[in-house]
C-alpha cells in the first residue's frame, strides 16, 4: 500500500554520475549524506536505482556517504544512522494525512516506512511515524531531507485515489514536514514523481543560496508557487509548486517545507568545488501568498 506509481524521471542524476572525475579526498566534505531506501515490493529495486545514483553524486563532495537499502533498512540499522546527518535522501512509501485512513496519529503517520524486520524481502513494511522521528533522531544543525517517490508528500494521493484538493494537499505538506523539522532538519523537500535528489545534493554542497532559490532552479521547477504559513511548525513556510499541465495527482508534483532563508553553507559547510561544473540559479518564478487560516491537521480521514 501507498506505492507511487508512475514513471520516474532519472536522465538528470543518471547523467550527473556518468561523467564524474575523480574527486581529490582532501576536497572532500565530511558532512553526513544518509541515503535510505525502504521495501517497496516490485519497485525496490527501481527505487535502489535512484538511490545508488544519487550516492554516486554525494560521494563527489563528502567523505561520509551512508547507504541503507531494503531488506536492510531496518529502524535498527537506520535510527543510529541518522544521528548527525546533514542530509537525508529517503525513497520509498509515505503514510501522510489527511488520508483515507483515520484516526490521525503520528505512531506511524508522517515519517518513514522501514523493513519490519532484516533480510526479509521487499513487501514487510513498518511505518515509523513522526512521534519516532522527534523523540529518537537528532540530525545536524539546519540539515535538509529530501523524500523521493512518497505518496503524501507533495500533496498527492496513492495512485488508486482521486486527486486532494489544494487546501488537503498543502495540510499534506505540512504534516510530512513536521516531524522531520522537529529533529534538527530546516528544510523538507518532496519529490514524488522524479529523482532530483543528486541535483540537490550538487547545490547543496556547490551553492551559496537560500535553499528556496535553490528549489525553484530545479530542472522540474513549474513557475507555479504557492506559500502559507505552516500551522505545524511556526516558523516555517510551506510552499507547493504545482504542475500546471498535469492533472490528478501529478499536478502536485512538488513541495518544501521550512525555513526558505536557509543558506546551502549553512547545511554542509563551505561550498565546495563542482566536479560537475557550475550550477546556475534560474529566475525564481512568482510567488502567491495565500492568505487564511488552516485548520488543526487531524482534521479528516487518514492513512495507514
Amino acid at each position: 500500500m501507498h506505492k507511487l506509481l508512475g514513471a520516474l524521471s532519472l536522465a538528470c542524476v543518471i547523467g550527473l554520475a556518468a561523467f564524474v572525475p575523480a574527486a581529490s579526498a582532501s576536497t572532500l566534505s565530511n558532512a553526513k549524506v544518509v541515503i535510505i531506501v525502504g521495501p517497496v515490493e516490485g519497485s525496490t529495486a527501481s527505487y535502489v536505482s535512484d538511490a545508488a545514483s544519487t550516492a554516486t553524486v554525494a560521494r563527489q563532495y563528502s567523505s561520509n556517504v551512508v547507504t541503507i537499502y531494503s531488506p536492510y533498512a531496518t529502524w535498527a540499522n537506520v535510527e543510529p544512522a541518522l544521528q548527525g546527518a546533514a542530509i537525508v535522501v529517503y525513497f520509498g512509501h509515505g503514510n501522510g494525512w489527511p488520508s483515507p485512513y483515520a484516526p490521525f496519529q503520528e505512531t506511524t503517520k508522517d515519517g518513514i516506512g522501514l523493513n519490519a524486520a532484516s533480510n526479509a524481502g521487499n513487501s514487510n513494511v513498518k511505518y515509523y511515524g513522526a512521534t519516532n522521528l522527534k523523540s529518537s533522531i537528532k540530525l545536524a544543525p539546519n540539515a535538509v531531507v529530501i523524500l523521493g517517490h512518497l505518496c503524501y508528500s507533495a500533496g498527492n494521493s496513492e495512485a488508486q485515489n482521486p486527486a486532494p484538493t489544494l487546501t488537503v494537499a498543502e495540510q499534506r505538506v505540512d504534516n510530512m514536514g513536521a516531524g522531520w523539522l522537529q529533529t534538527g532538519a530546516r528544510a523538507v523537500i518532496s519529490e514524488p514523481y522524479s529523482n532530483e535528489a543528486g541535483w540537490y545534493i550538487q547545490g547543496l554542497f556547490t551553492m551559496n543560496e537560500t535553499i528556496n532559490a535553490l528549489w525553484q532552479s530545479a530542472p522540474n521547477f513549474n513557475h507555479n508557487v504557492q506559500s502559507w504559513t505552516s500551522v505545524r511548525t511556526t516558523w516555517a513556510a510551506i510552499q507547493l509548486d504545482t504542475n500546471p499541465h498535469a492533472t490528478g495527482n501529478e499536478h502536485f508534483n512538488r513541495a518544501i517545507s521550512g525555513d526558505m532563508n536557509l543558506l546551502t553553507p549553512s547545511v554542509v559547510g563551505i561550498p565546495i568545488s563542482s566536479p560537475f561544473g557550475h550550477v546556475t540559479l534560474s529566475q525564481a518564478g512568482g510567488t502567491r501568498v495565500v492568505s487564511g487560516s488552516v485548520q488543526l491537521r487531524s482534521a479528516g480521514p487518514q492513512a495507514r
